[in-house]
Parts: C-alpha cells; structure tokens; sequence
C-alpha cells in the first residue's frame, strides 16, 4: 500500500514563464469569484423572499473560494523565490515552504455540497425531495473529494488512478442523479425557466468534468513543472465556471422566479 503524502514536493524546473502563468491565473480567479460574490449579495434584495436564501448561498460559495484562492495565491508566491539574472532574465527557484494545494480541497469540502443544494432550492421541489436530494448529493460529494485528495498528492501513476477510481464512483452517481433524476423535475418547472435550470444542471456535470480531467494530468500529460502549471491553470478555470458562472445561472432562476411570484401577487 502507497503511504498517502501530506503534500507533494514541488519540481524544481519551473522558469518564469510557468510560474508567471499560475500566478496570473490564481489572481484572475480571485478576482472573478471576488467579484460575482459582491454582486450576488448586492442583488439579495432584488429577489422575493423565497429565493433570498439561495442567493445567499450563491454569495457564501463564492466568497468561500475567493478566500481560499487569497490562501492559495499567498502560498504559491511563498513557495517561490523569483530574481533578476545576470543575463537580464528573471530566474525562479524554490524557496523551500511548501506549496499548500489542500485549500482547493478545503475550499471543495465547503462549497461543493453548496452548489448541489442551492441548484435543489432554486428548484423549489416538495420538501421530502428537497430533504432527501439534498442530503443524497451532500453526502456524495463531500466522499468524491474526500477520496480525491489523498490521489491528487500522491507521485505515482497507479496510486492517483486507484484513488481516482474511488472518487469516481460518488462522482457518478451525483451526474446520474443531474442527469436523469432532476429530468422530471426539471420538467415540472415554470415554463420560462426550464430552459435555465437545465442549463443549470448540465454545466454542472460538464464544469465538474474537468476536475478529473485535471486531476489525471500529471499521469498521461507533461511531466514536471509543465503539468503542475496546467494542473492550476484547470483548476482555476473549473473553478470560476463552477461556482461564479454556475451562481449566475441560478440567480437569473431566481430573478425569473420571482418576477413570476409577483406578477401572481398583482393579479391577485
């Protein structure tokens, strides 16, 4: 059995192409997630009271990945020293603090289960199906990256498609349970927002995709700084299209919903 690593070494080839790369895309995403959580804590106020929890949600996730990636950005810059050569150069070198990537896995623990519940609450489906389908996909997402994390630190090949086989197994139930469970559901929705609330659900099996797809990088891509560079570069991206994207498509739900509560209201 392979001991599972508390956090693997960083390669020592990075130049300052590849780190100047991670550092920008870090502070975009931190910049992105900043950003959609002010503005869906200010539109709060615009939605009716039904729907004010779940754009607070919304809000909370995306604040929680912005903190996060604040941590994320202040390790890599740690992790690195960065100076100017004697050939005009910037030369980049390991400063010896370790490069501490289980805050992406921190920060999936928190706002994972969230993203699955506020797409559940939005739906505004019988309470018993609200308690059940939001307890079902919590419990299954918290395993998937539970199981995830001790693969993503491990350096061997077989150790990371064992761990990743595992993570696979709650990862699709939950894209069975988008796909094909909330199908009828979906259905059942106001006329003007089916349409919204599957895109809703299908962003969220493409965007997590790409989890996976990152997370094998390292076995079947480039080797050494190269594949740590596009291992945080996809990260990033998923990340963004996952919380701050994904949180968009919820709050136009809830804003269309809304605007169907009370145009209901006045014709009463």
């Amino acid at each position: 059995c392979t001991p599972v690593a508390v956090m693997s070494p960083l390669p020592m080839d990075f130049n300052y192409t590849q780190w100047s790369t991670v550092y920008n895309s870090i502070s975009l995403g931190i910049a992105c997630l900043g950003a959609a959580t002010a503005f869906f804590w200010l539109q709060i106020p615009n939605v009716t009271r039904n729907y004010r929890t779940v754009v607070s949600i919304t809000g909370v996730i995306t604040f929680i990945a912005t903190y996060n990636y604040i941590r994320i950005f202040d390790s890599w810059t740690a992790a690195f020293n960065v100076r100017l050569g004697v050939n005009g150069d910037y030369e980049v070198s390991l400063s010896g603090q370790p490069f501490n990537d289980a805050y992406r896995y921190v920060d999936w623990l928190l706002t994972v289960p969230l993203l699955l519940i506020e797409l559940i609450l939005v739906m505004r489906l019988p309470h018993r199906d609200t308690v059940c389908l939001a307890t079902s996909l919590s419990l299954a997402s918290v395993l998937m990256i539970t199981l995830g994390y001790p693969g993503d630190e491990q350096t061997q090949d077989s150790a990371r498609f064992f761990w990743l086989s595992c993570a696979m197994v709650p990862f699709l139930f939950v894209v069975i349970v988008l796909v094909c469970t909330l199908s009828g559901a979906t259905a059942r929705q106001p006329r003007s927002v089916v349409r919204l609330v599957a895109i809703a659900r299908y962003l969220t099996v493409v965007s997590w995709m790409k989890y996976p797809s990152v997370y094998i990088v390292k076995c079947l891509g480039p080797r050494g700084a190269e594949s740590v560079m596009y291992e945080q570069m996809g990260y990033t991206a998923a990340d963004v299209s996952a919380k701050a994207v994904f949180g968009m498509v919820i709050f136009l739900i809830a804003k269309e919903k809304s605007r169907l509560e009370e145009e209901g209201y006045a014709k009463a």
